[in-house]
C-alpha cells in the first residue's frame, strides 16, 4: 500500500500538471505515493502529454465536465494509499511538504485533515484567505464599508477560538490531506456542487471527525488563475465580489449547513440591494450633474447575477440533490 494517493483533477491544464508533478517528484522524499488524474472531458491531448513524462500516472476519464467534487470522489474511490491528498493542478511544492503532512496524520490520530499556507507565484504569503465559516459568511453581505460594519458583522458571525492556533474550520481543496477512513466516516465530497464551496461544506463534516490543521511553517505555491494568460483574477467590485458560480455554490453551502432561514436572509439581502445600488448610483450621477443613467454597468451586472441565483432558488431552498452548475 502506498503512503499517499495524490488526486489531481484535470480540465485542459496538462502544462500545469506537468509542472506540478515535477515539483512533487523533486521535493518528495521518505514516502511512497501514487498519482491519480481524473479528467473532466478536456477534449485535448492532456493524457498523452502527461503520461509521456509520467507513465505511472493512473488516468481516469469522467466522460463529461463533472466539476471538482465528482471528479475527486472518483479518484478517492480508486485510491490505494493509506492517506489521500486533493491537489490542484495549479500548485507547486517547494519542499518535502507531503512527507510532513503524512507524518502529522500518522502521529496525531485526533487530526482529521491537514493543509498548508498558500503562497502566490512570487512566493509571498497570500493574504485574506478564509479559514473559518464566519469569515466566509461575513464576506457574503454587501454593506457600506467601514469599521462599524465590520464590527457588526463580526458580532453576527464570530470566529471560533481554538486552543491550537493552527486549527481551522476548513481547509482549501487546493491542498487537503486526510485518511480514507476519515472520509468513510465523514462522507465524500457533496456531488451537488460543481465547483467552489464543496471544500467548505466538506470541512464542516471532516471537522466532526477531528481537528483540521494548517501545519505551522508549511507552505506551497498556488498559481491561482494559472490557466489565465494574465494570471489575474477577474475584476471584482464591492457589489460584484464573486463569480456567479462561486456565489451559487456558496448559497448551496449556506442552505445545507445553516438551514432555510440563513439562506432566505441572504437571498432577500441580494434582492433588496438591486434598487438600492441603482438608486445610489443615479443619485451620485445627479449630484455630479451627469445623466442619471451613466455608468450603470456594475449595477446591471449585479442584477444579472442575482437573477442567476434566483434560477436555483427553489432547488436550493428545498435542498434538492442535483448539479448546481451555472
Amino acid at each position: 500500500m502506498y503512503d499517499l494517493s495524490i488526486i489531481i483533477v484535470n480540465y485542459k491544464t496538462p502544462r500545469l500538471i506537468l509542472d506540478c508533478l515535477a515539483s512533487v517528484h523533486e521535493h518528495t522524499r521518505g514516502i511512497s505515493f501514487e498519482v491519480l488524474i481524473v479528467d473532466n472531458q478536456s477534449g485535448d491531448n492532456s493524457r498523452a502529454q502527461i503520461q509521456a513524462v509520467y507513465s505511472d500516472v493512473r488516468w481516469f476519464d469522467m466522460g463529461y465536465n463533472a466539476g471538482f467534487a465528482r471528479a475527486n470522489n472518483l479518484g478517492i474511490r480508486h485510491a490505494q494509499g493509506r492517506n489521500i491528498l486533493l491537489l490542484n493542478s495549479d500548485t507547486l511544492l517547494i519542499d518535502n511538504l507531503l512527507a510532513r503532512c503524512v507524518q502529522a496524520l500518522d502521529t496525531q490520530p485526533d487530526v482529521a485533515a491537514v493543509g498548508a499556507q498558500q503562497l502566490s507565484r512570487d512566493r509571498q504569503l497570500r493574504p485574506n484567505l478564509y479559514t473559518t465559516f464566519g469569515q466566509m459568511r461575513r464576506a457574503f453581505y454587501i454593506l457600506p464599508p467601514g469599521q462599524r460594519t465590520d464590527n457588526w458583522l463580526q458580532r453576527q458571525f464570530p470566529d471560533p477560538v481554538f486552543t491550537d492556533p493552527n486549527q481551522v474550520e476548513w481547509i482549501s481543496g487546493a491542498f487537503l490531506m486526510t485518511r480514507p477512513r476519515t472520509i468513510a466516516r465523514a462522507g465524500a465530497l457533496d456531488e451537488s456542487f460543481f465547483m467552489y464551496g464543496e471544500d467548505v461544506e466538506w470541512g464542516y463534516r471532516l471537522g466532526k471527525q477531528g481537528r483540521l490543521l494548517l501545519l505551522p511553517g508549511a507552505q506551497f505555491i498556488h498559481l491561482e488563475y494559472g490557466s489565465s494568460d494574465t494570471h489575474q483574477q477577474h475584476v471584482v467590485t464591492h457589489i460584484n465580489r464573486f463569480k456567479p458560480q462561486v456565489q451559487v455554490s456558496q448559497l448551496v453551502w449556506i442552505r445545507k449547513q445553516y438551514g432555510v432561514g440563513a439562506y432566505l436572509v441572504l437571498i432577500l439581502h441580494y434582492i433588496l440591494l438591486i434598487p438600492i445600488v441603482f438608486a445610489g448610483k443615479i443619485a451620485i450621477n445627479l449630484k455630479n450633474r451627469q445623466s442619471p443613467f451613466t455608468g450603470l454597468s456594475n449595477q446591471r451586472e449585479f442584477a444579472r447575477q442575482v437573477g442567476i441565483f434566483l434560477r436555483f432558488f427553489w432547488k436550493t431552498l428545498l435542498n434538492k440533490p442535483g448539479f448546481y452548475k451555472v
